[in-house]
């Protein structure tokens, strides 16, 4: 199984290294693009404005200036020779549940890899505490990672989908298990939006986790974080609002399709 690796922490982050180790548990045939640097946040971008440049750093490891999306369209658009069996994006420094996900480039990356037709999944640890940098711990992740990507590989995945998997803050002999669950939502707030003053005089603005309201819900990956489980959440990519349809083409008029 030839495996491709991917994040949005950037190729020297500490995850990255642990999502290494865990496709090792899995296959001898890894592949590595990953942003040269950190690319939190940046969803599912693509560099259009600028030239995007790879450095190789050893044979089947690439680094790549642009976003998480760029690291794999180059990888299986230039640098692979076949497509790979697998993308594996993460271990992303920090939570992906509800609605990161649209913010994600973890688990865009993953995206990028279900809309070439490779089965995709994103990985991401939860930590309990801010400011932590480089000195999360990923134990949860290192122990139970390929204990969750067993099951999900012996499965067959529909076409267009991802797997999104949260591992709680816990130790790892603390974990429960593990739940399939829902996508839950968020309340980010205005407390999300820090203020402040640089050094010259000139006010900016800092976009943080600050303040984040927890609506859990019934079933939902931030339930399952919340009662100590790994969380596994199937995603999909088509966004149409079905239960929306009809409305609509009684608005215009217009014949179903």
């Amino acid at each position: 199984m030839r495996i491709l690796l991917t994040n949005d922490d950037g190729y020297h982050a500490p995850g990255f290294a642990v999502l290494e180790a865990i496709a090792r548990q899995l296959s001898d045939d890894i592949w590595v693009c990953a942003p040269a640097e950190e690319q939190s946040g940046a969803g599912h971008s693509l560099t259009l404005s600028r030239p995007v440049r790879v450095r190789q750093h050893a044979e089947r490891r690439w680094s790549c200036t642009g976003t998480p999306t760029d690291s794999v369209m180059m990888a299986i658009g230039k640098l692979m020779p076949e497509k790979p069996d697998l993308v594996l994006s993460g271990v992303n420094r920090g939570a992906n549940l509800g609605d990161d996900v649209t913010y994600s480039g973890t688990v865009s990356a993953a995206i990028e890899g279900a809309l070439a037709g490779v089965r995709s999944i994103a990985l991401s640890q939860v930590y309990a505490k801010e400011g932590m940098g480089d000195s999360v711990p990923f134990g949860a992740a290192e122990a139970w990672g390929a204990k969750v990507l067993r099951p999900l590989l012996s499965m067959d995945m529909a076409p267009r989908t991802v797997m999104n998997v949260n591992f709680p803050a816990l130790p790892a002999d603390a974990i429960k298990g593990i739940r399939v669950t829902r996508q839950g939502f968020h309340d980010y707030g205005r407390g999300s939006i820090v203020e402040g003053t640089d050094p010259r005089g000139y006010r900016y603005y800092w976009f943080g986790l600050h303040g984040i309201e927890h609506s859990p819900g019934h079933d939902s990956d931030l339930e399952a974080i919340d009662d100590g489980y790994i969380a596994v959440t199937p995603l999909q990519l088509d966004l149409t609002h079905d239960a929306s349809l009809a409305a609509l083409r009684s608005a215009y008029g217009a014949a179903p399709a």
